[in-house]
């Protein structure tokens, strides 16, 4: 059993604080994209609402405000008394069953109907015999296999890259590694940046998982369908790093040496696209 991760410095052993938005289309119950909410007519409601991969349930609870002219606050509100659908781990926080997809807005929508739709939804997707099989399959419950798939959503940098990025997860966890992600980091912080530093990771959270073992309390956004497929079939292999040195170039490994190279090569390309960006900006 691997307890202990050679102790980094200042080298991070996962890289991916942003949230990518997958804009790959828009179904009823589905992959969605954007949430189009400028209206020709301020007067007139949207019909739809389209919430992406990723979002944050402030991000989600945000739009829902907009989409139907509520004040800032009132969905957040609305959550807490809504009687949602969530399992008992959850301890009714609904982050990570705000299920992302198009849902239809009309003038008797309200911001708990609207709510209750999402997790409805979340549960019917979640609820299904493949998804439970393969959460019995990787030996985690379903809540845990959400809370996964929306770490592998944060962190992957392409839909390719979902499943090793979960074979990660469960690597470290069958360990009793710490995970060690940035993404929950970003979390706990409410912010996504590809940059975190040392002092970030020992943050005094129960998403810090630097410091702490095992999964986070709570899944940290809301996963969509190639997230959790990916997490239900993580790839084979031996990983327990990662790091996305440039866009599309993910390097994975099972050697904290091989590691630190690429993490290495990644701080080199991350001090350049900062150098060009400070000189574009004084240029």
């Amino acid at each position: 059993m691997v307890n202990k991760t050679p102790r980094r410095g200042k080298i991070r052993l996962t890289r991916r604080g942003r949230v990518a938005l997958l804009l790959t289309g828009a179904l009823v119950v589905g992959t969605a994209v954007a949430v189009p909410l400028l209206l020709q007519d301020r007067n007139e409601r949207p019909t739809t609402l389209l919430v992406p991969e990723g979002w944050r349930s402030g991000q989600v609870y945000e739009a829902v405000d907009k989409a139907l002219g509520a004040a800032p606050g009132t969905a957040k509100k609305a959550a807490g008394a809504a009687g949602l659908k969530l399992p008992g781990e959850s301890a009714g926080n609904p982050e990570g069953y705000l299920f992302p997809a198009t849902y239809p807005i009309d003038a008797k929508s309200t911001p708990k109907s609207v709510l209750a739709y999402m997790v409805d939804t979340a549960n019917k997707r979640f609820g299904g015999g493949d998804v439970t099989a393969g959460a019995d399959r990787n030996a985690v419950s379903i809540y845990q296999t959400v809370t996964i798939a929306s770490i592998v959503q944060a962190e992957a940098d392409t839909q390719q890259d979902m499943a090793r990025v979960a074979r990660v997860v469960y690597n470290r966890l069958d360990r009793g590694m710490p995970l060690q992600m940035d993404s929950t980091i970003n979390y706990a912080l409410n912010r996504s940046t590809l940059d975190t530093k040392n002092a970030d990771t020992k943050l005094k959270s129960p998403y810090n998982t630097y410091e702490k073992t095992g999964l986070p309390p709570t899944p940290i956004a809301n996963p969509g369908a190639e997230a959790l497929k990916a997490t239900l079939n993580p790839a084979p292999g031996d990983w327990l790093y990662f790091v996305t040195v440039k866009p599309g170039d993910t390097r994975f490994s099972a050697e904290y040496g091989q590691h630190q190279s690429n993490v290495d090569e990644f701080n080199k390309v991350r001090k350049a696209e900062q150098n060009g960006q400070k000189t574009a900006a004084s240029g």
